[in-house]
């Protein structure tokens, strides 16, 4: 597939990086040359330094022929502008970063497609979904809906007096075939599972199951978490876009105090937030009396959403120490991402991961709709529509021959959720939820075909 990526910033670059792993023919067209300068020599892509503004940029890096365009630098309208371009002269499909959440409404869908636009991806809005969703549920890690609700994937912290891991059973006795639960991945300090029946789990891992509704208190009594207490009372350090969609995403139940450094964002805040239970602090929630006058030993939960990877991680540890159990922290910086994870911060959230993972849906087959990066796993979860010939329908699971780095965990069907073993046959109609390591959702392909 021929592939064209405007933009050799954080997005395009962490893109780039993960296209080049499967093969793709990647053109990267940047105006910075040094940004571009070393990558031919790590990476097997190509660069071009120009404007992809530029008909003659963008016809020496052939996006007549290109399967798919995107659009990722920092200017919005630069990347509006040359997904238009890009389409007139032939590319296929077209995707472009943009800065404004009114953008991507879904009744300017049409609009879009119509001037030759296919696809918008507004990082901070689909990063405030995550931070918002783990806010609600503060023993969850991560969380993700499946078939409006029918089934439920859990990402879990699980510590060395959680019952799952006192137990000390292999998954074959924990989870079998008609247990109300599936664990389908695991995080274990730098390394990601596709677990299997012989594997434990073990103190400190970040354990992902797949359930239904009404097992969730189940999985939180089997984590050990019935400790953690709902989220009411909120900090939010930063007023950054970000923090703006989290907060106006969140209930009105939950009390919210947004500090911020600038005087000017305060102000400007004012009239963004929709959230009528936000309040807005002018200070550092670096400084440790600013918050200690503001009680933080009696918050539920503490969100770093400024743009500094450094800083966010700080003022979690800082929260932490100060008895906060809830925390989350955007880590840019993909370096810092298992640090952050070493350091126990609790939710981590890398803006250019869900990006990367939102504009990989592109790459696939039609049927593959839904993909979700688990961002410390280094994993992907996809809800896959099942053909009427789909070679998952022709026997059971246990005799389709999967790749050992995939694993499925449930299928909806008639919008009833269910867990998959071994003898379960898939049938047309069902909407598959599947696991898998990262770089290796093309593997999955074939099997609904």
């Amino acid at each position: 597939m021929k592939i064209i990526i405007a933009g050799a910033g954080a997005v395009g670059l962490h893109l780039a990086k993960l296209l080049t792993r499967e093969r793709h023919d990647i053109t990267l067209i940047d105006e910075g040359e040094e940004r571009v300068a070393s990558l031919t020599v790590t990476y097997d892509l190509k660069t071009l330094v120009g404007n992809p503004l530029s008909l003659t940029t963008l016809r020496e890096a052939e996006a007549h022929r290109c399967d798919l365009f995107v659009a990722v630098t920092p200017d919005e309208a630069h990347n509006l502008t040359s997904c238009i371009l890009a389409r007139k002269l032939g590319a296929k499909k077209t995707v472009a970063r943009v800065d404004n959440g009114e953008l991507t409404q879904t009744e300017q869908a049409g609009f879009f497609k119509e001037i030759g636009i296919h696809s918008l991806i507004y990082p901070e809005q689909l990063a405030a979904q995550e931070i918002a969703g783990s806010i609600k549920r503060s023993w969850i890690r991560q969380y993700w809906e499946v078939g409006n609700g029918a089934l439920v994937m859990l990402g879990v912290k699980v510590r060395e007096a959680a019952p799952i891991v006192s137990d000390g059973k292999p998954l074959r006795e924990l989870c079998g075939p008609d247990a109300p639960f599936h664990i389908v991945a695991v995080k274990r300090g730098d390394e990601t599972l596709i677990p299997h029946g012989n594997d434990v789990v073990r103190p400190l891992d970040i354990v992902f199951f797949m359930t239904t509704p009404e097992y969730i208190q189940h999985i939180r009594e089997l984590a050990g978490k019935t400790g953690y207490p709902d989220v009411s009372n909120l900090i939010v350090m930063g007023g950054s876009d970000t923090a703006v969609q989290t907060v106006n995403r969140l209930p009105q139940h939950i009390r919210v105090r947004i500090i911020e450094k600038s005087l000017d964002r305060c102000h400007r805040l004012a009239t963004l937030l929709t959230n009528k239970q936000a309040m807005v602090l002018h200070g550092d929630a670096t400084d440790i009396d600013l918050l200690e006058d503001e009680n933080i030993d009696r918050v539920d939960a503490f969100a770093a959403l400024t743009d500094n990877s450094e800083q966010n991680i700080l003022a979690c540890l800082n929260a932490k120490k100060h008895g906060v159990r809830k925390t989350v922290a955007i880590v840019e910086n993909t370096d810092y991402v298992s640090l952050a994870e070493n350091f126990d911060i609790g939710t981590i959230i890398n803006k250019k991961s869900i990006a990367a993972s939102h504009i990989y849906r592109m790459l696939l087959r039609a049927d593959l709709t839904t993909v979700k990066s688990l961002t410390v796993a280094n994993a992907d979860v996809c809800e896959i529509p099942v053909s009427e010939d789909a070679r998952v329908t022709r026997r059971p699971v246990m005799e389709l021959g999967l790749p050992p780095t995939v694993n499925l965990g449930g299928i909806v069907r008639n919008g009833r959720g269910i867990l998959i073993n071994g003898r379960t046959q898939i049938l047309p109609g069902d909407t598959v939820v599947a696991f898998c390591l990262q770089n290796t959702l093309k593997k999955l392909e074939r099997f609904f075909k």
